[in-house]
């Protein structure tokens, strides 16, 4: 016969018999002996089985707490992005491609957090300390009090952590712990879920913030099991192309923040320097006016950004003409090609399109629609635009051109650079910007004869 898995327990001592009875055996107390039923069902050794735990804390919705305290590093584009400053107790993800400046970036955020009176500790699992201040020395750090360790065992680098308890604990890089209970090698999908979570769960315990650096795929995204993203707090990702000095600090997941929020940095000899305003950098390079290039007024989680689309059309030898895009989706791209052929009867046949975006920023936005058309007209009928337009709107299928959000703020950016014209679809909620010339259009059609004389 199957053994009984249903339990009596009383609700006097708490005393658990295996049968009923009217008397408790341990008390003494009467018809205080209830059955309760197992937790779940299944094999002992494969189910929480019969043994209870202990009644959750539960409160409501109106329950009011004051916010987290929150430490400013005084990197303020790195405050920005992790949503005003450092949380204590959170978890912060950092992935981005092989020299790209992850350790540079986070070692000046140590050593800034430190100064303003944070306990910082620094574990470095790649390279040997030596190294670590050889790279402090060249950008002025070394009077930085920031505790610098180089190990990779996870049960040595947690009894550091319980016997000094720091603020701020900086890992780099998650993929070089390993844990001794895990039968894997360093690096491996199960010692990167066991090192993420055994530091997770000790910086929530403990009340200390916790960065991780992240190894990243040919794909661009974060090596090893997407369950280390769902672990954290925050996740940031560090892009920028090496040929371009610009670094992009952008935030993808944040609890105590904005989400798609961005952080400039300029790559110099002395390390990362913060970049105030990116407009005016992305711009400041730019040349006479010229056919295939358009300025796009996007918006990059709260603040809006200027940048410039840049186009060339040329004739193709090849059977299948080369589409070639440089931070910007690919597929769309296409999905512009194709509207400016079916809805205006522009043909991109026989032509080689490629596109960039100037500075190494990665544009998302499907507000960059029109700017793209734009440089993709301008570079096919070899007329440049105007030097002082902006362009932004998003096309759909049909050929129409659909309002986006945050319109007067992309247009204040716009009028504080200087520019004294914008092109935006119609229905757009704008305000009205004296010395700003704001041009509506309802399809693409109607704008491109208007602006090229076709369609």
């Amino acid at each position: 016969m199957a053994k009984s898995t249903t339990t009596f327990v009383c609700q006097a001592c708490g005393a658990t018999t295996s049968k009923w009875s009217g008397r408790c055996d341990s008390c003494g107390e009467w018809n205080s002996i209830v059955e309760e039923k197992p937790l779940s069902a299944g094999p002992a050794s494969k189910s929480l089985g019969a043994a209870r735990g202990r009644t959750a804390p539960l409160t409501d919705l109106s329950t009011e707490e004051t916010p987290p305290p929150r430490t400013l590093s005084g990197l303020d584009e790195f405050d920005r992005v992790l949503g005003g400053g450092l949380v204590p107790a959170s978890a912060v993800l950092v992935g981005g491609d092989p020299g790209i400046g992850k350790s540079t970036l986070l070692l000046q955020a140590a050593a800034q957090f430190a100064r303003s009176g944070l306990k910082t500790l620094y574990v470095s699992g790649e390279e040997a300390s030596a190294q670590v201040r050889m790279r402090a020395q060249r950008l002025g750090l070394s009077d930085a009090p920031v505790k610098l360790a180089a190990e990779t065992n996870l049960r040595d680098i947690l009894t550091t952590l319980e016997e000094e308890r720091p603020g701020l604990a900086i890992i780099d890089s998650i993929q070089t712990m390993w844990a001794d209970n895990v039968d894997s090698a360093p690096g491996s999908v199960s010692q990167v879920r066991a090192a993420a979570h055994e530091l997770v769960t000790f910086a929530k315990r403990r009340g200390m913030a916790v960065i991780l650096v992240g190894h990243v795929t040919k794909e661009g995204q974060i090596a090893g099991p997407r369950v280390v993203e769902h672990m954290v707090d925050t996740v940031l990702y560090f892009e920028g192309e090496r040929g371009h000095q610009f670094r992009i600090l952008r935030a993808v997941k944040n609890r105590f923040g904005p989400a798609d929020e961005i952080g400039v940095f300029e790559m110099t000899g002395g390390g990362l320097s913060q970049v105030a305003n990116p407009s005016a950098l992305f711009l400041s390079d730019r040349e006479e006016p010229a056919p295939g290039a358009a300025v796009f007024a996007g918006i990059e989680g709260t603040r809006p950004v200027l940048v410039e689309f840049q186009c060339l059309v040329a004739p193709s030898s090849l059977s299948q003409p080369r589409r070639s895009v440089l931070g910007w989706d690919g597929g769309r791209l296409a999905m512009i090609l194709a509207v400016l052929e079916a809805r205006c009867g522009i043909p991109f046949a026989g032509l080689d399109v490629y596109l960039n975006v100037a500075g190494g920023l990665r544009v998302s936005e499907p507000a960059a629609d029109l700017a793209v058309a734009t440089a993709l007209l301008s570079a096919r009928e070899d007329v440049a635009i105007a030097r002082d337009m902006v362009v932004f709107g998003e096309i759909s299928l049909s050929g129409a051109l659909r309002p986006v959000g945050q319109t007067e703020n992309r247009l204040k950016e716009a009028q504080k650079l200087g520019f004294t014209t914008a092109i935006a679809p119609a229905r757009s909620k704008a305000g009205d910007k004296p010395g700003l010339a704001l041009k509506s259009y309802p399809d693409l059609a109607g704008y491109v004869g208007d602006m090229f004389g076709a369609g």
